[in-house]
Order: C-alpha cells, then structure tokens, then sequence
C-alpha cells in the first residue's frame, strides 16, 4: 500500500496490517470538536506541545484511519496493537502530524 504524502498520507503498520491513515479535513473537524478548539492553529498548538496522552493517540488515529476510508470506532483503534506499543503509536501520530501539518520550521513552498 503506497501513500501519498503530498495529500498528507501515511501508512503505518497497525495490528499486524498496513494501513492508510489522512488527516482530511473532515477528521480535523472531528478533532477541533473533540478538543474544543476554536481552529486548526489551536490544534496545531496544542499537539506541538509535544505531550500526548493516550486519548489522544486513539483520537489522532482513529481520525486518520475514518479519513483515509477506514469504518472504524475510536473503542476499536483503542484495543488495537502497535509492535512497539504505546512508542510505535506516538511514532504514528508524529509522523501523521508531520504530513498533515509539516515539521516546525519547515517552509511551504509558494503558490506562483
């Protein structure tokens, strides 16, 4: 499974399987909602903090996994399985982050 990483897609092995993960922007507003933030800075602030907790990975996950077309409930992302553990999920929503949002001190490219 190859993602495109210009759309802001990943893949991540995730209970055994690759998987697509995006961050489209009807999972963003699913995570402004879900943290009460006012827009996408407020996001973007609060996961550069570089803090995550659990709930936080499952809601990241879960929103990335729907985006990329996946049926599935944040219960299920919940009792899913990474080959490293709580490490491997952080590394998942990290890069997820990084390819909806780009790296810290990263520069966009210009619209011509």
């Amino acid at each position: 499974m190859s993602a495109n990483r210009r759309r802001g897609e990943i893949a991540a092995e995730i209970d055994g399987k690759v998987r697509k993960l995006c961050l489209t922007l009807g999972a963003l507003a699913e995570l402004e909602a879900a943290y009460a933030a006012d827009d996408l800075g407020a996001l973007v602030e609060r996961f550069s903090r570089g803090r995550l907790s659990a709930l936080d990975m499952v809601r990241v996950i879960g929103a990335g996994l729907r985006g990329a077309g996946h049926d599935i409930a944040d219960e299920a992302v919940a009792a899913m399985r990474s080959e490293n553990g709580a490490a491997g999920f952080a590394a998942i929503v990290s890069e997820l982050l990084v390819a909806t949002f780009g790296a810290a001190g990263e520069t966009q490219p210009e619209n011509p």
